[in-house]
């Protein structure tokens, strides 16, 4: 029996992936870097440390990691303080959930941008526990952030549903050895040999309610 639900943020939650193109975009040039769609796809779910290492070889070489972390989380954490663009049913599944589930957040993102977009939703009161790429030594696909969060939670995984968008969440979710539910990118959609690996495949988020939750 689930009782216990941890969303991603980034490209579930919240729309983010065309302004994380338009961040590296405005923080490097768009001759400096030409971002291709599969480029995007492999760094979909990643950690901070693991993105940014991805950029600086794509760059050349030209800048360190810290300084690309810096300027794109930075230009981030600007877009965030002026507008959150949510995906479809993002408020709404929170809402229909929370009265009947401890509710959570693992994210490949830094907590500066967790924070922003908290601050700016409101939804800081709705979620038990928040883990970021700062509270793990490794982003997904590895489990770190689903395990800490679980452990932080005092859950057991077996009653935890993950909530994933890319394929490097979804392998993330059942390598912590909770229920994954999928609700695919509409950038990205993960491949079909991922999506089989979830426990259930949703349309959109309007789909997850307390019912689909429990028949896991």
């Amino acid at each position: 029996m689930v009782e216990t639900v941890i969303f991603d943020m980034d490209g579930l939650l919240v729309d983010s992936e065309p302004l994380w193109q338009r961040a590296r975009i405005e923080a490097f040039g768009a001759e400096r870097l030409r971002w291709t769609p599969q480029d995007q796809e492999r760094i979909m779910g990643r950690s901070t440390q693991s993105w940014a290492a991805y950029l600086a070889e794509r760059l050349g070489g030209a800048y360190s990691t810290e300084e690309i972390i810096a300027r794109v989380v930075g230009q981030m954490v600007t877009y965030y303080r002026q507008h959150v663009p949510l995906m479809p049913g993002a408020e709404a599944v929170l809402q229909r959930l929370a009265p009947d589930f401890v509710l959570g957040v693992a994210s490949g993102s830094p907590r500066a941008l967790l924070d922003a977009i908290l601050e700016r939703t409101g939804w800081a009161s709705l979620f038990r526990v928040i883990v970021s790429s700062d509270d793990v030594a490794q982003g997904k696909p590895a489990p770190d952030t689903y395990c800490l969060a679980v452990e932080r939670l005092s859950a057991l995984p077996e009653r935890v549903a993950v909530v994933e968008d890319s394929a490097n969440g979804i392998l993330a979710g059942v390598a912590a050895g909770a229920h994954v539910i999928a609700v695919p990118a509409p950038y990205h959609r993960p491949s079909p040999d991922i999506l089989a690996r979830a426990d259930r495949v949703l349309p959109s988020l309007d789909a997850l309610t307390a019912d689909v939750l429990a028949v896991l």
